[in-house]
C-alpha cells in the first residue's frame, strides 16, 4: 500500500513539474531571463516580485498587454499565446 501511495506521489510530483520547468523554458527561449530574473531584480523586476505586487487582482490581461504592446516594455520574441502562459507562470509564483 506504501509503496502505491509513494509511486502515486512521484508521479504527481512529476506531472506538476512539467508546467514550471515548460514555463521557465519558454522565458529563456523568449529572452525574459536576460532582463529579469525569478528571484531578483535585473534590468526588469523579479519575477516573484511582479507575482507578490499583482496578488489578488485580476491584472493577467492587463500584464499581456503591457509586455505585447511594446511601450513600458521593450520588444519580445514571443507569441501572444506564450506570453499569456508566461503571464499565468509568473503570476503563479
Amino acid at each position: 500500500m506504501r509503496t502505491a501511495v509513494v509511486a502515486g506521489l512521484l508521479v504527481a510530483g512529476l506531472v506538476l513539474a512539467g508546467p514550471v520547468s515548460a514555463s521557465a523554458d519558454l522565458a529563456k527561449s523568449s529572452g525574459c531571463l536576460k532582463c529579469h530574473d525569478i528571484e531578483k531584480k535585473k534590468m526588469g523586476p523579479g519575477f516573484k516580485d511582479v507575482a507578490a505586487a499583482h496578488k489578488g487582482k485580476s491584472d493577467e490581461a492587463a500584464l499581456v498587454a503591457k509586455v505585447t504592446g511594446g511601450k513600458d516594455h521593450p520588444p519580445i520574441k514571443a507569441s501572444e499565446a506564450d506570453v499569456k502562459t508566461l503571464v499565468k507562470w509568473v503570476l503563479a509564483m
